[in-house]
């Protein structure tokens, strides 16, 4: 179903960003009302074009767009093949189904500082994939040290994802080594590994630490697996303390 209020701001700002390109009435105050309103929505920023975000300004988008271009349809063509990936994924409904799943549950956990390292990593994955990397590792953090907290289930400060991971999975009897089934063991070990591949790369790809000359930097679809992992396990932690609290 399309996200239709977030669609008719992509494509009036579409067409008045044509407009500008092609000499027509100019809209300072409706481009940056529309930009703004395009900017601030963390579900898109994936397909947002980038000439969206480096013209903050109308006249900012003139400087860019007489340089794309000499010929009207030439400045048209770019800028509907620019808004392309944006309009489409609004049309099928505004965000990926697993950012929607993951935004529901978390919305039903109403703790702020959770659901703003969701708002992060889903902000950054495209614009800063470091950033989006260290929050998605935040996100589970939190959601681990709340449950945690609401069990009365002590930690170190100092302990990190892996072991506040394991405390978490114990309490909650989601643990490998509580399971008999072999494919029951199968899966929650690959849930472990998940939570210990999320600690490994957020320090060796994230920005939470200082990086030699030669350091590897994270791509967005780095930052993509990191978000969409870190949501997909943080959904089912969160489902599964629910689950058991509606039966005790």
């Amino acid at each position: 179903m399309r996200n239709t209020d977030r669609y008719i701001q992509a494509e009036s700002l579409q067409n008045l960003m044509v407009s500008r390109a092609t000499g027509g009435e100019e809209k300072p105050h409706e481009y940056m009302r529309l930009r703004a309103a395009i900017v601030d929505d963390a579900t898109i920023q994936h397909v947002i074009p980038r000439c969206v975000y480096t013209s903050r300004t109308l006249d900012q988008w003139w400087g860019h767009i007489s340089k794309q271009s000499p010929k009207y349809e030439g400045r048209r063509q770019y800028i509907w093949d620019q808004f392309r990936p944006l309009l489409d994924f609004l049309e099928k409904g505004g965000s990926a189904p697993a950012d929607r799943n993951v935004t529901s549950v978390l919305d039903g956990f109403n703790a702020a500082h959770v659901n703003a390292a969701w708002a992060k990593a889903l902000e950054r994955r495209t614009t800063d994939p470091e950033g989006a990397i260290t929050s998605a590792r935040t996100l589970l953090e939190s959601v681990c040290k709340h449950i945690l907290d609401e069990e009365q289930v002590t930690y170190d400060d100092k302990d990190d994802l892996p072991k506040l991971y394991r405390k978490t999975a114990e309490k909650l009897n989601i643990a490998p080594s509580q399971h008999t089934e072999e494919v029951f063991k199968m899966i929650l070990g690959g849930c472990t590994a998940v939570v210990e591949g999320l600690g490994t790369l957020r320090n060796r790809l994230s920005d939470a630490h200082g990086k030699g000359k030669i350091a590897a930097r994270p791509q967005p679809r780095h930052a993509e697996l990191a978000v969409n992992l870190s949501g997909a396990l943080t959904q089912f932690v969160l489902s599964t303390w629910e689950a058991r609290n509606e039966k005790s």
